[in-house]
């Protein structure tokens, strides 16, 4: 597996219109073939601040959803309404390539 990660901060006059965008977003990046699993995640305090990470099968898979026209339209649209904007690859642990799931 493949993680992508993908960090950012909400601007504070952008949050209603953010959230608006983030709901067409989501759909529109999740019908680009490869993803496996999306999450998001916000603090538990509160803060504007967003962690969204997507599973692929493999390095192929990412790199063809990353190069999709649809995607880099929506990473463009996602910097109208955000700020310090990171992104992460994680390929697969030598150590730990399948994952282990307690007590199974």
């Amino acid at each position: 597996m493949v993680l992508f990660v993908v960090k950012w901060d909400i601007l504070p006059q952008s949050i209603d219109d953010y959230t608006k965008w983030a709901k067409s977003a989501i759909p529109r990046e999740l019908s680009v073939p490869g993803v496996v699993e999306f999450r998001a995640y916000r603090p538990a305090t509160g803060s504007s601040q967003v962690v969204a990470t997507y599973e692929f099968k493999d390095m192929e898979s990412w790199a063809a959803w990353q190069s999709h026209k649809d995607i880099q339209q929506i990473f463009d649209e996602l910097r109208a309404y955000t700020t310090n904007v990171s992104i992460e690859l994680w390929g697969p642990s030598p150590v730990v390539p399948e994952p282990i799931r307690p007590g199974r």
